[in-house]
């Protein structure tokens, strides 16, 4: 038998098996990425519902001794429903979708500090045990909400660096795989806030 005349299909062969081995391998660490990127994100919405959970808790303790702080109230009601009607789709996720999604927050963030500020107000409010433990949750869940916000940047940066190294970037742009926007800070937060009394 001649394999001199099978060698070009052999080699044909092992050429063909081995570019589609090297680019399904490219295709499935980037899949293998974005899930990483959705359960980061899955993380965040977790932390972000479990500090709108406890805001009509909050509103409710507050507005037992605090009768005079209804328009407060009514900002934290409103900017909690603003952030809740934003979803994001982690796999098409956009800059401008992930900025309007924080401003939401932010808005969340900027009630909930007025409503806090405003409680000095009211000493017993202040000293009332399902206060006190309802703020010590707020605050454990803003620190729930800051590292679930880094995790996700984390599990953005190895996705991003995967589909935008090269050669590697061009079979993403085959696959339809672009970059993902990261967490950044809202503007105005490099400034101390001004403080009050």
């Amino acid at each position: 038998m001649d394999f001199k005349k099978f060698l070009p299909w052999i080699i044909a062969a092992v050429l063909i098996i081995g570019i589609y081995s090297w680019a399904s391998g490219i295709y499935n660490k980037a899949v293998t990425l974005e899930q990483d990127v959705k359960e980061s994100w899955g993380n965040v919405n977790t932390a972000y519902q479990r500090r709108n959970d406890l805001i009509p808790n909050i509103v409710n303790t507050v507005k037992g001794y605090a009768e005079h702080e209804k328009s407060t109230l009514t900002a934290v009601i409103e900017a909690r429903a603003k952030a809740t009607a934003i979803t994001i789709d982690p796999t098409k996720v956009t800059p401008e979708q992930l900025a309007a999604f924080n401003s939401a927050q932010s808005g969340v963030s900027s009630s909930l500090s007025k409503l806090l500020v405003s409680v000095e107000q009211y000493p017993n409010l202040k000293a009332d045990a399902s206060f006190m433990k309802l703020q010590d949750e707020l605050a454990s869940t803003e620190n729930q909400i800051l590292t679930a916000r880094t995790r996700f940047n984390e599990a953005v940066k190895p996705y991003n660096n995967n589909i935008n190294t090269f050669p590697r970037n061009i079979l993403a742009r085959m696959y339809g795989l672009k970059e993902k926007p990261y967490f950044e800070a809202t503007v105005g937060s490099d400034k101390a806030p001004e403080v009050k009394f």
